[in-house]
């Protein structure tokens, strides 16, 4: 799978502990930034991943803030983008299979490496349940809602 994944300062460490494992798991990896850990602006980085998730057909995305919190909220200031903090494995596939979300948010300064990696397979493995005619209609009126604003 196409991975768009950037952080900004706070989850550039998580970040870098994620890469290798990513690739290993033979994900097509795009890494946007940060590339260093000095201070940069977390909805730059978000509009970075999300440009390129929107552009490329199949490609998830995964942001690494402190929180998480800052991330999802830019990234679904993003038209197209539904994004989720995920800090269990529960969410972390749910999210997709009911939600359609396309952007995972995680924050460093509350999950580790370990619990991450666990995060992320169970979001990459999930699909959009789209035989259940409830999840099709609220993304439907989700996407409405984008449109009105």
């Amino acid at each position: 799978m196409r991975i768009i994944i950037g952080s900004d300062h706070a989850g550039y460490s998580l970040k870098q502990d994620l890469l290798e494992p990513l690739r290993q798991a033979g994900h097509d990896l795009v890494d946007v930034g940060s590339f260093d850990p000095d201070p940069v602006d977390f909805p730059d980085i978000a509009r970075a991943v999300c440009d390129k998730v929107r552009t490329e057909a199949g490609a998830r995305g995964i942001l690494v803030c402190g929180t998480g919190v800052g991330a999802v909220i830019a990234a679904n200031k993003i038209r197209g983008i539904r994004a989720a903090v995920c800090h269990d494995v529960h969410s972390a596939h749910q999210s997709v299979e009911h939600d359609d979300v396309n952007v995972m948010c995680l924050g460093a300064q509350i999950v580790g490496p370990w619990l991450a990696k666990d995060l992320i397979a169970s979001f990459l493995s999930a699909e959009f349940v789209t035989s259940d005619p409830d999840f099709v209609r609220r993304v439907e009126k989700l996407a409405r809602l984008e449109e009105a604003n």
